[in-house]
């Protein structure tokens, strides 16, 4: 008898919701490969490089578009939802922690390909985010309940705060102070395969940051 009541309970904490659709998951992957490609398309052909004093609207569209999609299709596509809300945390913040890779752009900056005022604030934010990630992992592998804590929300806001002042610093500074920069620019983040990073993995990275947060304010509640 007793068996019988615990065992539903454990059940139900320990399995994962399962999405409504089958496929959802062969979906998510077939999506963002086919993005990785257009990216290449798009870049070999230098879609995304701008005239000199000109918005970067090719970054900002590449930036903007797979967000908008995510956001479209948590709202109303039941399935991705779920997938979403029921995707591993342990994951999503293990995959933060590449983010150290971050010192590429102070490198970048010490050969003189990036202008310092876009590589260091961009790179330090990474880097923090990237390091302190296994240290959150390690709080959610000790008290599951830490996803809902303000500590995790704050740590996710903060990597969401370190890419948007890196995207704003390269896209408003050539438009507000086109000789701020010099005679090194940011240029070559338009350019394979750095366009990759503005146009592929920062959207990336807010799509997880985003599930975390969507996740913690249902955990929350």
């Amino acid at each position: 008898m007793e068996n019988t009541v615990v065992s539903p309970a454990v059940s139900t904490v320990v399995q994962p919701k399962v999405p409504a659709v089958s496929g959802i998951r062969t979906f998510v992957a077939a999506f963002f490969l086919a993005w990785l490609a257009l990216i290449f398309v798009l870049g070999a052909r230098g879609a995304f490089v701008a005239p000199r004093g000109a918005p970067p609207l090719g970054l900002l569209i590449g930036l903007l578009a797979p967000l908008s999609l995510f956001l479209v299709g948590f709202r109303t596509i039941p399935p991705l939802r779920e997938f979403v809300l029921s995707a591993d945390l342990r994951i999503i913040v293990g995959i933060q922690a590449w983010r150290w890779a971050g010192l590429g752009f102070l490198t970048l900056y010490t050969y003189g390909i990036l202008p310092g005022i876009f590589a260091w604030p961009a790179g330090l934010g990474d880097m923090a985010i990237g390091v302190t990630a296994p240290l959150v992992l390690s709080a959610l592998l000790r008290r599951p309940g830490f996803g809902a804590s303000k500590s995790f929300v704050a740590w996710n806001f903060s990597g969401i705060l370190d890419l948007t002042v890196a995207v704003s610093i390269g896209a408003l500074v050539p438009l507000l102070a086109p000789n701020l920069y010099g005679a090194v620019s940011t240029a070559p983040m338009t350019q394979l395969p750095l366009v990759l990073i503005p146009t592929y993995f920062v959207p990336t990275f807010l799509m997880l940051h985003l599930t975390a947060l969507l996740q913690a304010r249902r955990l929350g509640r």
